[in-house]
């Protein structure tokens, strides 16, 4: 069975993040500059919250295409779902469905392990059946030929 770790060594290690009291123009530049579409927000050392693109949409719409002045605070998801290393990757599909969470962050005890993203899993499974199905075609190939000595059923 699959899990977030296997996951995450796949993906690689590196994680942006910031603080609830960072403007959100600020977020937003990481955002875009880096190519991300979410941003762990961390307070002391500990998860805070979320802030992706959907949050920065709300906040901008509510503010007539405007960033603000704002800090990252007040639009932040301030209570994500979170999974573990070992959680598997069933799980996580079925809390992405669920919380409709397109970014969850994994959490080792306190510490931030990384972020599994929709399109990780999305990659991940596909990887996962690309192999099985591998598996099977070259399982099938080395099946043992009939000898003549095995009858055939009637």
């Amino acid at each position: 069975m699959l899990k977030v770790s296997e996951i995450l060594r796949v993906k690689g290690d590196t994680l942006f993040t910031a603080t609830p009291d960072a403007p959100i123009a600020r977020a937003l530049a990481t955002m875009s500059e880096h190519d991300i579409g979410s941003l762990v927000i961390m307070e002391h050392g500990e998860l805070a919250g979320m802030l992706t693109f959907r949050e920065l949409i709300r906040h901008m719409n509510d503010q007539d295409g405007q960033v603000g002045n704002n800090t990252i605070r007040s639009i932040m998801d301030d209570a994500p779902v979170s999974v573990t290393p070992n959680t598997s990757a069933h799980e996580v599909q079925r809390l992405m469905l669920e919380k409709h969470a397109r970014y969850i962050p994994v959490m080792d005890g306190p510490t931030l392990m990384g972020v599994i993203s929709f399109f990780d899993m999305a990659r991940a499974l596909v990887e996962a059946q690309q192999f099985e199905n591998n598996m099977l075609k070259a399982y099938i190939r080395d099946w043992p030929a009939e000898s003549d000595d095995t009858q055939p059923l009637a």
